[in-house]
């Protein structure tokens, strides 16, 4: 018999946090995260996402050993303000028994009926930065450390319970190689003269920080119309600046602004640090962080993180200015190969923006929905 156990003190939620360890410790393709930067994410006090969501920690046991976790999710936001009577899950992990998976999707269910919710869908976490959807191809690549990685049984366990897709995600790959300048180095100077543009690159993570605002407002204009969309809002914005930026190389981020200074595109790059994270065993110290830094200087992979142009300007051929500072970079650290990071099928527009490198999908995930029945 499964019990379950919710998980509101720090050392149940250090057990929630150590579970995959134990269920993907024989995996080479599991990513971990580092332990205390995902205490901090489940810790109400220090994340601002709380200030506007709701969330409970469940622990699965059976026979006396913990077997599943999840994370009941409700985005005020998107209940409010958008009308979607959404019951979120994310952090959705579990042996291969279908007992273990069922009691914890029967929680989150019935939390989203007491809180009048009118369907489930998951696993997603609590906004757009966060890590969304479950692996159903790709399971022999290795993951990221923006991205949940997951057994093969786990898709056979949502279709068992009646859940039906909902969204479709893709992941791309291409070699760098296959990046040929003369798609674009002509195009961006007839871009950049025609509508007065021009780019912006940095050198030291202080450069960008004036900016960082700027840029989080044009990330929410930018995918305000995709179907899965919650804004960031102000107080997140803080706290993003300080959890992400001090991560990424100040080169890999390149903005794009007007004759005013006005920001209209960013792309933001990072390098891969999947070998390190699993180095660190989930620790920065005491050499966790030499693993760190040693990715951060010397990765040869790339993952193309995020991308936002503004709604006037999508269309206009702006991407052929970043492509550009991409290539210029990319040569001189002598990158490899280029990943991107998890696409709505849905999002045409960003297919069409790679067509030219020939990239090839290597992983897809998709998020799962289940009416709830009052």
């Amino acid at each position: 018999m499964v019990s379950l156990k919710q998980a509101t003190k720090k050392a149940d939620l250090k057990k929630f946090v150590k579970f995959p360890f134990t269920l993907y410790k024989n995996s080479p393709y599991w990513v971990p995260p580092l332990i205390n930067d995902e205490l901090d994410t489940f810790d109400k006090t220090k994340n601002p996402v709380f200030e506007n969501s709701d969330a409970w920690f469940y622990l699965a046991y059976k026979d006396g050993k913990l077997v599943g976790r999840v994370v009941a999710i409700i985005n005020w936001i998107e209940v409010n303000q958008q009308k979607l009577k959404k019951m979120r899950f994310g952090w959705f992990d579990f042996i291969d028994d279908p007992e273990v998976s069922r009691v914890l999707l029967d929680k989150v269910a019935e939390i989203g009926k007491e809180h009048q919710m009118e369907f489930i869908e998951g696993p997603v976490g609590f906004s757009n930065l966060d890590k969304v959807g479950v692996l159903v191809e790709g399971f022999d690549h290795i993951g990221t450390m923006i991205t949940w990685y997951n057994h093969p049984y786990y898709k056979v366990h949502y279709e068992q319970l009646g859940f039906k897709k909902e969204k479709e995600y893709m992941e791309n790959k291409f070699p760098n190689s296959n990046v040929d300048p003369k798609l674009f180095i002509r195009v961006q100077a007839l871009i950049k003269q025609r509508y007065n543009l021009r780019e912006i690159n940095f050198k030291k993570t202080s450069e960008i920080m004036p900016w960082a605002d700027k840029m989080f407002d044009l990330f929410n204009e930018s995918y305000a119309r995709l179907s899965s969309f919650v804004p960031i809002t102000e107080v997140q914005k803080d706290y993003f600046k300080k959890k992400y930026i001090s991560f990424i190389n100040p080169e890999y981020i390149k903005f794009i602004v007007d004759g005013s200074d006005k920001l209209i595109a960013f792309a933001i790059v990072m390098p891969s640090f999947s070998e390190a994270m699993q180095k660190t065993k989930g620790k920065l110290f005491p050499f966790g962080i030499f693993h760190l830094l040693r990715a951060k200087k010397h990765s040869k992979d790339v993952i193309f993180y995020l991308i936002g142009i503004h709604p006037e300007y999508q269309n206009k051929g702006v991407t052929s200015i970043i492509f550009n500072e991409y290539y210029e970079t990319f040569k001189e650290k002598g990158i490899l190969n280029c990943y991107r990071t998890p696409e709505l099928e849905e999002n045409v527009a960003i297919r069409q923006m790679w067509k030219h490198f020939n990239p090839v999908i290597y992983k897809r995930r998709r998020t799962y929905k289940k009416l709830l029945q009052s």
